[in-house]
């Protein structure tokens, strides 16, 4: 009689084994199928909601002479605006600062107005070229002083307006009084 004890409780013990190899198979599987595959992920949507005014026809009022004759854009990478600094009011809602996808380009923006510190001020919708504001909406207001500030444009494929490509920095000082 002990040693069909003995045999009976191995069986058990075997089975419940088995049985968690299943389940936890069966677990890996579910996880596996699903969640989302990286290509699946959308793009980070406006920070709070903050759109702004978009423009179809934004003009970056950049001057780009062509090179050997060429096309203005034909040879040429992904232009990115630039500045130098910027000013503001303390309290204000929103900066007069040009942001915007030239038309030349051939990748959608999303552009990230940030503190050199991380602070989010205003994150546009996808930006199409040509596209682009005048005046950006802030998700906060700020105390007077001299702020390192930066413009992140993340870099988007057009033709399904989700994949990430790279993304550039334009760096600039702003002057809030």
């Amino acid at each position: 009689m002990n040693d069909q004890t003995a045999k009976n409780k191995k069986r058990t013990g075997l089975i419940i084994v088995l049985a968690l190899i299943i389940v936890a198979c069966l677990v890996t599987t579910a996880v596996l199928l699903l969640s989302p595959k990286e290509e699946d992920k959308p793009v980070k949507e406006p920070a709070k909601g903050v759109v702004g005014r978009i423009s179809d026809n934004w003009d970056p009022e950049v001057s780009n002479p062509s090179q050997d004759g060429e096309s203005s854009g034909s040879k040429r990478g992904t232009q990115i605006p630039g500045y130098s600094s910027a000013s503001m009011n303390e309290g204000d809602m929103s900066l007069k600062l040009r942001i915007g996808n030239p038309p030349d380009n051939h990748v959608g923006f999303i552009a990230v107005l940030k503190l050199k510190d991380g602070t989010i001020l205003y994150e546009s919708p996808l930006l199409n070229p040509g596209q682009g504001l005048e005046e950006v909406p802030l998700t906060q207001t700020l105390k007077k002083g001299t702020y390192e500030a930066v413009v992140e444009y993340r870099c988007i494929l057009l033709e399904d307006g989700k994949t990430p490509l790279n993304t550039a920095e334009s760096g600039f000082t702003l002057y809030v009084y």
